[in-house]
């Protein structure tokens, strides 16, 4: 048991869009002989991009999941592999799958280096403490450069990059990588079949002082980790071995201390088998990660599960899918215990407990029927009821909650329609799956005009939602133009009296309080709520109705209806009737007094603000800097790379639509873009007026 758990690698492959991520994990694929043929993304034939709209698109859209077997050194070992998306509209697939997974393989493409949603996923990598190794993809280019990615790792990254391999040339005459560990270069030779072939050969000389100067680096890396490597490191640096070397690499990789660095070319065939090799060897095991903690759900204690086979099952629902052949698929990591088929388990959210039918090891969207999960493996489970992303599972006696996922808000919706009434049913069934898959796309129905409103991450993620309806669920849909999600927040501190009083014969309603409602302390997000009544003027049990009128009157912001993210409400005195006071009227008057005292309190209203980085040639920099400052942009930074000028900005959100389209018209088509959410900001006033005016007229588009 112990030496299978010690042979499992749970990884995900990250990196931006156009890295070469799955391509990679496609050559992954045929080196461990999961596929006999070579799938590629350009054709739309990738193994891990199943969808209809990835292989349309040539990009990556849901995290597969797949189980490949590797042999190194006489071992086997298994290695769970989850290939997710690059592109920042689907940042939720590569959150989700962070949390669950041991360590990760950061692709970098050799002539785009660190581009802006590398640095996103490396944040997300850091939040949930995960081990890296870099590839730099793509050697084979014009124009790659790997030792300026190395640098670039350490200036926009803040990591600590020691490569393992240095590159025998580039671009064109890219044909191998000398391996500082074994001091060996690494030739591939194409006649092999699919570049299988290849052989360790001595160091060409023309490279021997370079070669010199890398290792001679690593090791004094690796050295500083290990106070007994330093001493022999200064006697006779040549003594150390390359085993001692791997094994000190391997503790400073977990520890998240250095980012062991590769390189090659996927899509050329050269360097997978050696990244593979080096997954195996540096990152951790289900057993290096240890125990996981979570809260024992009945006293809100720290506990903790270890990764045993044995011990009391703890399990996390990452993702939810639905499968056009078995319905909805949950894919679960199991951190300890044995999760059998046909078994109930306990949900913690919901305090249920949930049948899981049957449990599938999953390869991309195909399924390998399984009796039971141990400790440390990741699968697929069917059968469930009501279970949703970042959900526990545990032994109903063993009760444990596992640290959850939190997820960013929408930032854009837009309006849909079916375009047959007996699509009505059908489209709010789809709407439903698909909000339960993605916990970044929201539905709601706007209040005033009826209409079904659909929130998402970023335009493209919207398209790709719609489009799925059309193809899995057989819904047409006519949308409207998109609409910003607009937040409002009150910037001043007031003080309000509310008294509601209602008779309607018998028995009547009545409620008094008296609020200070002011902006959020520094750092809180949400309601504050704070009761400063001194002695019974309120009842104890009616205060909890006044907060919860406060958070439901949150909702509909008092310029335009838009949500009001935080606020902070502070109970200062009030009054009951014996008789006529119940909860509803405290919560009824609780909602009064935020919409009367709301209005006071100097309300703004605020708009999404986006990173944005342009890549453009230098002859078109001054109309893309021209056209930002159109939007109402702020150049926040320039740069150059490789003959390109970097342009970098942060845009409203309202002034973005359709931006890809205009880009390419003023650049002739040789620019790119890329934008991630950034913050809130508050709206000009000219501008905040004509929205709200457009909100409250109702001309919803």
């Amino acid at each position: 048991m112990a030496s299978s758990l010690q042979n499992t690698r749970n990884i995900g492959i990250m990196a931006h869009i156009d890295a070469g991520k799955t391509t990679t994990t496609e050559r992954i694929l045929f080196y461990t002989g999961k596929t006999h043929r070579i799938g590629e993304v350009h054709d739309g034939a990738a193994t891990m991009d199943w969808m209809i709209q990835e292989q349309e698109r040539g990009i990556t859209i849901t995290s597969a999941a797949t189980t490949a077997y590797w042999s190194y050194e006489n071992a086997e070992y298994k290695v769970n592999i989850i290939d997710t998306p690059g592109h920042v509209d689907f940042t939720v697939e590569v959150e989700r799958s962070l949390r669950v997974l041991d360590g990760a393989v950061a692709v970098f493409c050799a002539v785009g280096g660190v581009e802006p949603q590398s640095e996103t996923v490396w944040r997300q990598a850091d939040k949930y403490n995960v081990p890296r190794i870099a590839f730099i993809n793509k050697m084979d280019r014009v124009g790659s450069d790997f030792f300026s990615v190395v640098q670039q790792l350490k200036d926009k990254l803040g990591a600590n990059p020691v490569p393992v391999q240095i590159p025998i040339g580039a671009e064109e005459s890219f044909k191998g990588v000398v391996d500082l560990i074994e001091n060996k270069a690494v030739v591939w030779y194409e006649a092999g079949a699919n570049g299988v072939k290849y052989e360790l050969e001595d160091i060409p000389e023309d490279m021997a002082d370079e070669v010199f100067e890398w290792r001679e680096k690593m090791i004094e890396s690796v050295a500083e980790y290990s106070d007994e490597l330093m001493e022999r490191f200064f006697d006779d640096p040549d003594a150390i071995t390359p085993d001692e070397i791997r094994a000190v690499i391997r503790k400073a990789t977990i520890d998240r201390t250095i980012i062991p660095v590769m390189c090659g070319s996927a899509f050329k065939n050269k360097g997978v088998q050696r990244l593979l090799d080096a997954v195996v060897t540096f990152l951790p095991s289900p057993l290096d990660k240890g125990i996981v903690k979570g809260i024992d759900p009945d006293t809100d204690e720290e506990i903790s599960r270890e990764p045993d086979r044995t011990k009391p099952l703890a399990c996390l629902a990452f993702k939810i899918a639905t499968d056009p052949f078995v319905g909805r698929l949950a894919f679960i990591r199991v951190y300890s215990g044995t999760l059998n088929a046909n078994s109930q388990v306990l949900n913690i959210r919901t305090g249920k407990k949930e049948r899981i039918t049957r449990l599938y090891q999953m390869h991309a969207n195909k399924q390998i029927p399984m009796e039971s999960i141990e400790a440390g493996d990741i699968c697929a489970a069917v059968g469930f009821k009501d279970l949703r992303t970042g959900d526990t599972l545990c032994d109903a006696k063993h009760p444990i909650l596992l640290e959850t996922m939190t997820f960013p808000n929408p930032v854009i919706g837009v309006a849909v329609e079916p375009k047959t009434q007996a699509s009505v049913d059908k489209l709010s069934i789809a709407l439903g799956k698909l909000s339960e898959e993605d916990p970044t796309f929201m539905v709601r129905t706007d209040p005033d005009s009826g209409q079904t409103i659909i929130s998402g991450m970023g335009e493209l993620h919207l398209e790709i939602l719609i489009d799925r309806l059309k193809r899995e669920f057989n819904v047409e849909c006519s949308q409207g133009a998109p609409q910003v999600a607009y937040k409002e927040a009150i910037t001043s501190t007031v003080e309000h009296r509310e008294v509601f009083k209602k008779q309607s014969g018998g028995r009547g309603k009545f409620a008094d309080i008296s609020v200070k409602i002011s902006p959020v302390d520094e750092g809180k997000t949400g309601l504050q709520f704070v009761n400063d009544i001194k002695g019974g003027n309120i009842p104890k049990e009616y205060i909890p109705s006044i907060e919860k009128g406060f958070k439901s009157a949150m909702t509909n912001g008092p310029l335009a209806g838009f949500p009001v993210e935080s606020l902070k409400v502070t109970l200062l005195d009030g009054s009951f009737h014996a008789v006529d006071s119940d909860q509803l009227s405290f919560e009824i008057c609780a909602r009064q007094a935020f919409k009367h005292a709301a209005i006071k309190a100097k309300p703004v209203l605020l708009e999404p603000i986006m990173s944005a980085e342009v890549v453009t040639p230098e002859e078109y920099m001054g109309d893309v800097i021209g056209d930002f400052n159109k939007r109402r942009g702020q150049i926040t930074g320039m740069e150059e790379k490789s003959g390109s000028r970097i342009i970098k900005a942060k845009v409203p959100l309202a002034e973005k639509f359709g931006y890809v389209t205009i880009l390419r018209s003023i650049t002739s088509g040789r620019a790119t873009s890329s934008m991630e959410f950034s913050h809130y900001d508050e709206v000009p006033t000219s501008i905040a007026e004509n929205v709200i005016n457009k909100t409250k007229g109702k001309i919803l588009v």
